[in-house]
């Protein structure tokens, strides 16, 4: 038989197993004893039940496709997003610009592509104070897509920089001039200096208290 067919396979890992056989295999199924033996010598069952082969499968640590499977494709690889430290946060440009990455953390391109990221460069940083409360809380883990600085009537919330300062506001443009202002009435007005859009918050994550 060849190493390709799961009743080749199925008696090489129980020959290679130690105490096992094909008869306390099958009794550990709950199966008559002569179960397994006819399906590897007689082809009887043409293939194993999806459970038997389940379990057999985790017995012996492998795939179930080498047991007679359908073999699952993997899925597309997660995309690594760098969390950072944006205290340290300066000069203009990317959102990481001079700053090294706490950690990263993956995600689902999936679930990417459904908050709008078309493959641009995307960073987690840390919101600090409550400007932007109740929406945005203190300590919330923002992920910021860079590709996206378009800047509408409409506005949206960003990420940007004003005289060197890195900031979470809600941006608008307004009679031409790009407009930044806090969602947290009780906030200072922000500075007049020119807004540099440095990415749109398209996903947050809050700490459950």
């Amino acid at each position: 038989m060849k190493l390709d067919d799961p009743r080749a396979v199925l008696a090489a890992l129980v020959a290679a197993s130690e105490g096992e056989s094909l008869s306390s295999l099958s009794r550990l199924l709950g199966r008559n004893d002569a179960y397994l033996q006819q399906f590897v010598r007689r082809g009887t069952p043409r293939r194993l039940a999806e459970g038997d082969r389940a379990l057999l499968a985790r017995y012996f640590g492998v795939a179930e496709a080498v047991l007679g499977g359908r073999e699952i494709a993997p899925g597309p690889m997660p995309v690594r997003v760098p969390r950072l430290d944006a205290r340290a946060s300066a000069g203009p440009g990317a959102l990481n610009d001079g700053e090294r990455p706490v950690d990263a953390i993956d995600f689902p391109p999936r679930l990417l592509r459904s908050l709008g990221v078309r493959g641009g460069p995307v960073a987690l940083i840390e919101a600090r104070g409550d400007s932007m409360a109740p929406g945005i809380a203190d300590g919330d883990q923002l992920l910021v897509d860079q590709g996206d600085t378009r800047v509408t009537g409409r506005g949206g919330v960003f990420v940007v920089r004003i005289d060197g300062a890195t900031l979470v506001k809600r941006v608008a443009r307004r009679g031409g001039a790009v407009v930044a202002t806090s969602d947290n009435p009780a906030s200072p007005p922000v500075g007049e200096g020119v807004v540099e859009v440095i990415g749109r918050v398209v996903w947050q994550s809050r700490a459950v208290a």
